[in-house]
């Protein structure tokens, strides 16, 4: 077990009542297992838990040494929950945002996860971290961290397009292996093939096309969708601080209930802080490109949601196809723009765009599979997790 301390401001509940309010807290992470969040026993209001007839809803450690005087709460009890103001002292108020916790785990462990390191020649791995849940790999997660190898690389030239299949599962617990082939390298191009493996077994391939780029001779690009800016559209919680995203409408939705609309769904996502360091931003925007391609399928079909995604639908990406049009910061607002082109004999189809302040600077397809499960694999055969 490690235990930290918790950068951001936490709060918990029980019922309508705060019981608990701190910026002191201490996170306790065991590997592959939910993390914990213990609050000071100074910053917990044991009258108002007395009041609310929820005092067992906290409890407090004699191991080890350095939770002690510290208490967590139950938040699989009903009425109780743990929360997180996802922001850091000097923000906007704007910027502040609430995550339910436990949550995944914060922006700097997906930087960890995407920023890949050598291991031998033309060989990199990839770091590994799950919270204990369904720990199944984005197939848009192993595209950006093969954009990250080959910016290491070739790092005086730019990833500017890519393709990847994705072939079978992969466990977010076990080490993703980069295997890059050089298939050419010229006074301007790079080409390489790239293989993701675990355990010996190659989950995803494809092929990525690096430029040392040149000055335009012609220059033209589609406009942004005509949607609200970031802080007109309501916060969304995927479990991770330190990455704001923000849907237009508010229109995603696990619920299969949720109001019919057209298969599109654009959203705003910006990482608070970044490493100065140019395939980690691209690997960051890649990386989200599997996040909603789905969803936006479903959004017009009563009766489907995401909420069934790997109990009674077995959904997954099978295939994204990429170009980078320019440079690209992850630590600035980015626009996504998914349209879904076709849904239909189990596959779905979608036809979308990153644009930031500096213009459209990514174009990206994705190809997926949302089917009923016939089998009792219990969703080990996705090729992503949602």
């Amino acid at each position: 077990m490690k235990v930290e301390r918790y950068p951001y401001t936490a709060r918990a509940w029980s019922g309508e009542t705060v019981v608990a309010q701190s910026d002191a807290c201490l996170l306790a992470e065991t590997p592959g297992e939910p993390s914990i969040l213990y609050f000071p026993a100074a910053d917990i209001d044991r009258l108002a838990l007395d009041g609310d007839g929820a005092r067992d809803a906290v409890s407090m450690p004699t191991e080890p040494p350095a939770l002690v005087g510290h208490g967590a709460f139950d938040t699989e009890r009903e009425g109780v929950r743990v929360e997180v103001l996802d922001g850091v002292q000097g923000d906007d108020g704007r910027d502040i945002t609430v995550k339910a916790f436990p949550i995944w785990g914060d922006a700097r462990d997906l930087i960890r996860v995407m920023d890949v390191q050598p291991d031998g020649d033309r060989r990199y791995v990839g770091a590994t971290h799950t919270d204990g849940r369904r720990p199944v790999v984005e197939g848009s997660q192993m595209l950006g961290q093969a954009i990250v190898a080959a910016g290491r690389h070739a790092p005086e030239r730019r990833a500017v397009a890519g393709n990847m299949l994705f072939l079978r599962g992969a466990d977010a617990g076990t080490p993703l292996h980069f295997e890059l082939d050089e298939l050419s390298a010229g006074r301007t191009f790079t080409g390489l093939a790239v293989r993701v493996l675990q355990e010996g077994r190659c989950c995803a391939a494809g092929t990525l096309l690096l430029d040392t780029t040149a000055p335009a001779v012609v220059r033209h690009a589609a406009d942004a969708p005509d949607v609200p800016g970031p802080y007109e559209c309501p916060p969304n919680d995927m479990g991770v601080t330190g990455r704001d995203l923000r849907v237009v409408n508010g229109a995603y939705s696990n619920d299969p209930d949720a109001p019919l609309g057209p298969p599109v769904l654009d959203c705003w996502v910006r990482f608070r802080d970044v490493p100065d360091d140019p395939a980690l931003h691209a690997g960051l925007l890649v990386q989200f490109m599997g996040h909603m391609p789905i969803a936006a399928a479903m959004r017009p079909h009563a009766g489907v949601g995401q909420a069934q995604a790997h109990r009674t639908l077995s959904t997954g990406i099978n295939a994204i196809n990429l170009s980078l049009h320019g440079p690209v910061r992850a630590d600035e607002w980015m626009l996504y723009h998914h349209l879904s082109t076709f849904a239909g004999d189990g596959m779905t189809h979608a036809e979308c765009r990153v644009h930031t302040g500096a213009g459209l600077v990514a174009s990206f397809s994705v190809d997926a599979m949302v089917r009923p499960f016939t089998g009792s694999t219990g969703g080990r055969d996705d090729r992503t997790a949602l």
